[in-house]
Parts: structure tokens; C-alpha cells; sequence
């Protein structure tokens, strides 16, 4: 395994200092956002495309720091009902897709998105229950009509640059957001379609990662290492749905946390356990969006935790030991 940086947490850093400071944190890969939901600090897409001496001091940088290119984000929503905004998200993906050929990178963090309605209008419909029929009638139109098309035009482009997985990072809000609605994506579109496991994304929902873990097994395709707080009191008086945008953390049904500020070390252990049991040893890249602590500070907390739980070598094997996965 190997740790892992979304540079998108040194936003305030040039590229070159933003580096500079996750080598000496102890980063060993990167991730770089590319645009969409990310501001996009360390990659300038349109740049990049047009201009092959710049995509090579890109990666010269990135080398002369003892790092490696782990993989580009561009996680957004290209199904979004409004035109002009899902082909602006499906753009970045699709030129995210050419970059990734172009660098070498195998591995796209994106998310499915979330359409809305046949009728139209403004905002994304997130479908999350079955009564009354209208939802489930709907849900079935959002699929077929809008999530799979899309996203098995965009696994063939993606083929064709040369990447090898699709990493979907099962986020509330969009069409793939636990298990079943990934192996649905899975399923209608085949093996390039990957996960981006982020456990900071279950806890609210009751779900357990290592649970998840166990049934996604080798569709994990890479890895978000971040972690949430959810409060018991709030959640008994609340509920896990609950929106009250504005409230300060203490407020908060749940919060994302540092690495060991939501759930300790022993969660972090099993954790990684349970990846490298279903043959996960890759990077395990660090996410930051606590509210509560300094980036930096932050990211050298979460790198810390990861050296004393993930595995950095192959395991031992020793006679009539059981296989690891």
C-alpha cells in the first residue's frame, strides 16, 4: 500500500509547495483534481491538453518531489438536468479521460452524478425510497435513460485513452451511492467500472466499511482515506437525513474528521486488513475537509495513522498459512 495525497487539500499552496509539503509530510502517490466539483488548484486542464512541454514539467515535478501519479479527479455531475451545465461536467471528464492517456494515469476518481425528471427543470432528484411507485418509476427512468447511456459512452472513450478503471466514489446525492446501486452501474456496464472507496461516506448511513468491503472485493479500484465524526445524541434526536445547513459541528448529525478524530486507530487496522484481504494494496489517498483543522496540520495527523496501520510490503507466506485473498 502506499500513501496517498488529493492534492486538493493544499489548495492554498502553489503546485510546486503544495508537493514540496506532502513529500515532507510523508506522501509517497498523488491525486490531482482536474476540475468540476474540484477548484482544480494544481492542474490547468485546457494547458495541459494543448501543450506537451507542460505535461512534462507536470510529471517532472511531480517525480523530482519522490512521488508518484496515482490518479486525476474529476468528480462532478455530467447527467445534471440543465444542458449547459452536464456538458460542461461531461467535457472535463472527457478531456480528463485524454489527459489521463496522454500522463499514463490509469485511474479516474469521478462520481456518477444525479439526474432529474423527464420533464425537465433545474435541480437533480436523488431517489433514496420506494414508496409511493412514483420514485421507483422514476428511478428506473434516471437509469436508463440517463446514467448508464452516458457512462458506457464514456467507458468506451476511456478504454481507448487507456484507462483501466472508472473509481466511482459512492457519495450521497448521486445516482451510485453504496453497494447495490454500484454493482447496478457495475453490472450494465462491466469491469472498468470501479469504486472509490471512501468509508467517511457509509458512517452516516449506517453502513459499515468493512462490510462493504468484503462484498465489493476486487471492484475496489482505489481508495479515499477519510474519516466522520457522527454525533449519537443528534443522531437520536435527528436522524441520519437531517439538513440544517449553517450549524456550527457541535450541531451536526455527522462531520467529516481527520484520520482518528472520528473513528480510532483499531477501526484503521481492520480497515486495511479488510483491503488487502480481497487483494487491495494500493494507494490509500488522504482526503481533507475537517472543519475543525488546519490542512497541514491535518494531512501529517492522517499520515501519522497510516504508517502505524497500512501494510508498505508484501505479506510473509509461511507454510500451511491460509492464503491472504
Amino acid at each position: 500500500m502506499r500513501i496517498g495525497l488529493f492534492t486538493d487539500g493544499l489548495a492554498h499552496l502553489p503546485f510546486g509547495e503544495a508537493l514540496s509539503k506532502a513529500s515532507a509530510l510523508g506522501v509517497q502517490s498523488v491525486e490531482i483534481g482536474t476540475g468540476n466539483f474540484s477548484p482544480s488548484p494544481h492542474c490547468d486542464l485546457k494547458g495541459m491538453l494543448e501543450s506537451a512541454a507542460a505535461r512534462a514539467q507536470f510529471l517532472e515535478q511531480i517525480e523530482s518531489h519522490h512521488l508518484q501519479l496515482a490518479a486525476l479527479n474529476c468528480s462532478g455531475n455530467p447527467i445534471h438536468p440543465i444542458p449547459e451545465v452536464a456538458q460542461q461536467a461531461a467535457e472535463v471528464t472527457r478531456k480528463t479521460l485524454r489527459l489521463a492517456g496522454l500522463l499514463g494515469v490509469e485511474r479516474i476518481v469521478c462520481m456518477t452524478g444525479c439526474p432529474g425528471t423527464p420533464e425537465g427543470g433545474r435541480y437533480p432528484n436523488w431517489v433514496v425510497a420506494s414508496w409511493p411507485e412514483d420514485f421507483l418509476e422514476l428511478l428506473q427512468w434516471q437509469w436508463e435513460e440517463k446514467v448508464i447511456p452516458f457512462w458506457r459512452r464514456t467507458a468506451e472513450l476511456a478504454k481507448a485513452e487507456g484507462v483501466q478503471a472508472l473509481c466511482f466514489e459512492l457519495h450521497p446525492g448521486m445516482s451510485a451511492y453504496n453497494a447495490s446501486s454500484f454493482l447496478r452501474l457495475r453490472e450494465a456496464i462491466g469491469p472498468i467500472v470501479a469504486a472509490n472507496l471512501d468509508p467517511s461516506h457509509f458512517f452516516f448511513q449506517g453502513m459499515d466499511p468493512l462490510a462493504v468491503i468484503r462484498t465489493l472485493g476486487p471492484a475496489i479500484g482505489y481508495v479515499h482515506a477519510k474519516d466522520a465524526r457522527v454525533e449519537p445524541h443528534n443522531l437520536a434526536v435527528q436522524g441520519s437525513l437531517d439538513l440544517q445547513p449553517g450549524k456550527p459541528v457541535r450541531d451536526l448529525v455527522w462531520a467529516y474528521r481527520t484520520l482518528g478524530y472520528g473513528h480510532g486507530i483499531q477501526f484503521w487496522a481492520d480497515f486495511v486488513s479488510a483491503l488487502r484481504s480481497v487483494g487491495y494494496d494500493g494507494v490509500l489517498s488522504i482526503e481533507h475537509e475537517d472543519p475543525l483543522m488546519d490542512s497541514e496540520e491535518a494531512i501529517g495527523r492522517a499520515v501519522e495513522l497510516l504508517r502505524n496501520t497500512a501494510f508498505f510490503a508484501p505479506p510473509s507466506v509461511f507454510p500451511g498459512a491460509p492464503p491472504a485473498f
